[in-house]
């Protein structure tokens, strides 16, 4: 069963939040040999998705989950729904699923002056 773990992005910013993973005795999950995948949607039966850039770190029992403001900046605010899926070559496992609430921008990449 997944673990349950909520996101806040803000539109139009670079967007990088860190999971990590422990085993049953507190220690950091080994991830070795372990890939992982990372995706997000409007609803679960969207058919577009947002897929993040995701990376491991085997020693410390993390994953990364990026997403750059280019991306982040057609998203309509509101709630998304994300899962991140580890596959070892022979399974594959979801193991953290949530909501991704993402706020509006009020500053665009290029501000207008007013005469």
């Amino acid at each position: 069963m997944a673990t349950k773990a909520n996101l806040l992005m803000d539109a139009a910013s670079d967007f990088s939040a860190t999971l990590t993973l422990i085993d049953q005795n507190g220690d950091p999950l080994n991830l070795t040999g372990f890939n992982a995948t990372s995706a997000m949607r409007r609803w679960y039966t969207s058919s577009n998705a947002i897929s993040f850039n995701v990376s491991i770190n085997v020693n410390s029992g993390t994953i990364t989950l990026e997403l750059d403001a280019s991306i982040s900046a057609d998203l309509y605010p509101g709630k998304y729904v994300y899962d991140v899926d580890l596959n070892n070559g022979v399974t594959t496992s979801r193991i953290v699923e949530g909501e991704v609430f993402v706020n509006p921008a009020v500053t665009a990449n290029t501000i207008l002056t007013s005469n």
